[in-house]
């Protein structure tokens, strides 16, 4: 095992009182730091929407004092002061948080603003999960860190619970009857994403077959180098072209449809060519049930009805 070059110790002490029942605790987040805490943080700002929608999630309206420029859901959270990790680290210290919380992209190209928001005496957490049993974990964290452990519990109870529901609607489909579909990340790069990713899971929950399950991931992430020539290897077989449309990936289904080559696919030729939003798909929060039960409707129409949003958007 390497050994642990950077531990970062962080005691925080906070004005009101949750009991004595919390006590210490620790972890380390993902960039291998050692988080300590022997309260909850009351005051955080986080830098991947993601972390802010689980923090609603939990009931954390009131300690969320700043979020990022990205903020797409719940729509409180579009009303809260916003922070980059392009600021100055002024900006956050004068902010007077307890907790930054950020994810390893920004830990890895941010050290000097990591670093000195450290020194402020300010925790900084990186956590990111790349699989649904890495959520499960996340989410704990999440809850270690605010003292939310028994409502973190209940959001992986209705998580489960929703996922039971899929999973008795796709068990009534005969495998012969499975759509096998590849799933686009970055159309730019003909990207799709590692079968362990977040994305997979909610294609293979929703009974989807992934043909492009031989997908190696590119730098140990979610996305996986295919290639325009392995897809069309695969044309014939494809039932269904769906793709994520994100921030890394401005697609539209005649975008797709146009690219030189693609009439080789059979959903391209048929029409099965379907976009969805990264938001509800490759996140990992509660609304990734919405994501496989979105997949579900495109995959099988008949099947997946009357699903009404766990957490619908504006």
């Amino acid at each position: 095992m390497k050994k642990i070059a950077v531990v970062c110790i962080i005691f925080v002490a906070v004005a009101a009182s949750f009991g004595t029942s919390f006590g210490a605790q620790s972890f380390l987040d993902q960039s291998r730091h050692l988080i300590r805490m022997e309260r909850p943080f009351e005051r955080i700002i986080s830098l991947y929407p993601a972390h802010t929608e689980n923090l609603f999630s939990l009931g954390l309206d009131r300690e969320i004092i700043g979020v990022s420029g990205d903020e797409a859901f719940p729509p409180e959270a579009g009303k809260k002061p916003v922070f980059s990790y392009h600021d100055d680290a002024e900006k956050f210290i004068a902010a007077q948080p307890d907790l930054v919380l950020i994810r390893p992209m920004i830990a890895r190209g941010y050290r000097g603003l990591i670093s000195k928001l450290r020194e402020s005496g300010i925790a900084v957490v990186s956590l990111q999960p790349r699989t649904v049993d890495g959520m499960f974990s996340y989410w704990r964290e999440l809850g270690m860190l605010t003292g939310r452990e028994t409502e973190v519990g209940l959001m992986i109870q209705k998580f489960k619970g929703g996922l039971l529901k899929i999973r008795s609607i796709v068990n009534s489909i005969p495998l012969s009857g499975r759509k096998r579909v590849y799933f686009e990340a970055i159309h730019s790069k003909m990207k799709t994403f590692s079968p362990s990713s977040i994305a997979m899971f909610a294609l293979t929950t929703a009974g989807g077959i992934n043909v492009a399950a031989d997908a190696k991931a590119v730098r140990n992430t979610n996305i996986a180098a295919y290639g325009k020539e392995h897809i069309l290897s695969h044309g014939d077989n494809i039932d269904v072209y769906l793709a994520q449309r994100g921030v890394m990936n401005q697609i539209s289904v005649e975008r797709i449809e146009e690219e030189g080559g693609f009439r080789a696919i059979k959903a391209v030729r048929e029409g099965q060519v379907y976009i969805i939003d990264e938001k509800i798909v490759s996140r990992p929060t509660l609304r990734l049930l919405d994501g496989i039960y979105e997949i579900g409707r495109i995959l099988y129409p008949k099947r997946f009805i009357n699903h009404e949003p766990l957490n619908p958007e504006p």
